[in-house]
């Protein structure tokens, strides 16, 4: 079984379908990529997964057990954590105590969500940080941060949203480090990226979006040389 099957998911806003009868399994363990122009799709359907929009069509199921339809606090429950692409940390707190909110999705207890968001922020090489606020961050440690609050609620399957983007290229080497670590630790990953060098070195197969349609999956060296994944997205150039 895998870890997450997908099949048939439509989500229509209005005259747009956002989403059109997409269908894809992640395996436990891989690094799942998603590309595509922007419009193509990839952050409804993160939404989807994550219980913020309710699905018109199809299912997904989580593990075995279906999670369309719960809240988005009970699917983060079952396993399932994602980052955003719009970076909005609780500025006003510090942060320890950004990832402690996270840990608490977990533990009641403020000693044990401490100690959770102590880890988190060990591992994402935030520690130093921690007694300051969040609003003093620079992107690339707000990515951290993201990553951290993300990971103090012990996903199974983490969804990343623009893992590098906006950050200088000085900060990108260590974010791509904090993904492999990530996957070495036992976390399966569906990255949302586009930088391409970046993506396709870290993802074992990528599933390519356009117009709200899956229309390539494949691994990296089959989707850099697939002939509507080069004129809907690539380019000629790239190619």
């Amino acid at each position: 079984m895998a870890m997450l099957e997908v099949e048939g998911l439509t989500k229509q806003f209005g005259g747009v379908v956002a989403n059109n009868d997409i269908s894809f399994q992640v395996e436990e363990g891989e690094i799942l990529g998603l590309i595509g122009p922007n419009g193509a799709g990839k952050s409804t359907l993160f939404e989807l997964l994550t219980g913020f929009y309710p699905p018109d069509r199809g299912t997904a199921r989580f593990q075995g057990r279906s999670i369309l339809g719960l809240r988005p606090d009970r699917i983060n429950r079952l396993g399932i954590a994602r980052t955003f692409q719009k970076l909005k940390p609780f500025q006003a707190m510090t942060v320890a105590e950004n990832v402690m909110v996270a840990a608490m999705q977990h533990s009641a207890d403020p000693h044990k969500a401490r100690a959770q968001a102590l880890e988190a922020l060990h591992f994402v090489g935030l520690l130093e940080k921690r007694h300051e606020h969040a609003k003093g961050l620079s992107t690339g440690q707000r990515k951290r941060l993201e990553m951290a609050r993300a990971m103090a609620t012990r996903p199974r399957l983490l969804l990343m949203d623009e893992v590098t983007g906006g950050v200088d290229q000085r900060s990108i080497p260590g974010l791509i480090e904090l993904v492999g670590r990530l996957r070495r630790e036992g976390t399966t990953l569906i990255l949302i990226e586009h930088n391409m060098q970046v993506l396709m070195s870290l993802a074992d197969r990528v599933l390519a979006l356009h117009l709200g349609r899956k229309i390539a999956v494949g691994t990296p060296k089959e989707i850099q040389n697939d002939r509507e994944v080069i004129e809907s997205y690539l380019g000629a150039a790239y190619a």
